[in-house]
């Protein structure tokens, strides 16, 4: 009886030792929590006050051109300029930040010469940059990552890159009455190894950010993306008209060796029948450095480039390489459809 009293006791003891632990535990795990929200509010005010700083005159809108006013404007189409996987930091035996700068500028060149072409029949006055994530490299997100850059987050995040886009999205507002962005986060935008911090915690939703900041004077731009609270920006559906199209970056597509065209298939009519609540046609996708085209029945999954180059890593592991190339669309939002495509070779 008293050996029972005794396990009683001890066992009382031990669960009041865990009940204070757990307790401290949890006190422990408030205050880090805490300190974190605080810490990226305190970045985040600091960030919003050097940029407010920053004076950047809006660009002037572009004349309007007689082959526009002649043509019908119910035949209108914009011009959809897929922009993903820059990648900017990574370093290849013939790829940097400097590289990464003169692609995307001689995308944009090409984006306008080629819409140039198209308003020789319609007019195309709207330019929609669907930004599908990976426009950092990062630091960390994998082991010997940082052997293969050539500059830190920081240079990466608030230097280079939303340089680059703020030019890449003001050349275009001299040639078209509106640009809009349309943005999802990738798997390079996230810092440190997976599960290390929140999924709000993603370079490439901070650099949309930055980006929305630097041209706030800039009237003819307009940036979307849901910005979920606690969760990863990782989807958004883009409308245009009778046109929709569900824009993802592509990690969420599994694969170990190529293109995983099974996995595609089945989250794509996963998502469709129901997995997300949003209706949907076509789907923009990157990850894959992959220019392609793959028809799921009445859908059409646009698989985007990058703008890299020898990637040594793909080579080894994939037997895979590509050219930098990214994908321009011209959309009729009456009809609902895809009218013209080109894969556009930016080396």
């Amino acid at each position: 009886m008293s050996e029972a009293l005794g396990d009683e006791a001890d066992i009382a003891g031990r669960l009041a030792k865990m009940t204070s632990e757990r307790d401290r535990l949890a006190r422990q795990l408030h205050e880090v929590k805490h300190k974190q929200a605080d810490y990226l509010a305190t970045v985040w005010d600091a960030t919003t006050e050097a940029i407010g700083r920053i004076d950047i005159a809006p660009v002037e809108r572009p004349p309007w051109q007689e082959t526009w006013e002649s043509k019908n404007p119910t035949d209108e189409e914009y011009a959809v300029a897929l922009l993903s996987d820059l990648q900017t930091g990574k370093l290849t035996p013939d790829y940097n930040s400097a590289v990464a700068r003169e692609r995307v500028m001689l995308y944009a060149r090409k984006i306008v010469q080629l819409a140039d072409i198209q308003r020789l029949h319609h007019p195309v006055r709207h330019c929609v940059v669907p930004m599908l994530g990976d426009m950092v490299e990062g630091v960390d997100i994998f082991p010997g990552q940082q052997w293969l850059i050539d500059s830190t987050l920081y240079d990466q995040l608030f230097n280079t890159t939303p340089a680059l886009l703020a030019d890449f999205v003001r050349y275009l507002l001299a040639h078209f009455e509106t640009v809009t962005v349309y943005a999802v986060d990738g798997n390079h935008g996230r810092i440190g190894r997976r599960g290390q911090f929140g999924p709000m915690d993603n370079a490439d939703r901070m650099l949309y950010r930055i980006l929305a900041l630097l041209l706030r004077d800039e009237p003819r731009f307009e940036l979307k993306m849901t910005d979920p609270e606690g969760e990863r920006n990782w989807y958004q559906v883009m409308e245009l008209g009778a046109y929709s199209a569900l824009l993802i970056h592509g990690d969420q597509i599994r694969g170990h060796s190529g293109f995983p065209w099974y996995g595609l298939g089945k989250k794509v009519n996963g998502w469709g029948s129901g997995g997300i609540p949003e209706r949907f046609g076509d789907v923009f996708m990157g990850h894959y450095h992959q220019l392609g085209r793959i028809p799921l029945n009445q859908r059409s999954v646009w698989c985007n480039g990058s703008t890299e180059s020898t990637n040594t890593f793909a080579a080894e592991t994939l037997a895979a390489q590509s050219e930098p190339s990214q994908w321009l669309l011209f959309v009729d939002p009456d009809a609902g459809r895809v009218t013209a495509s080109y894969g556009v070779d930016v080396r």
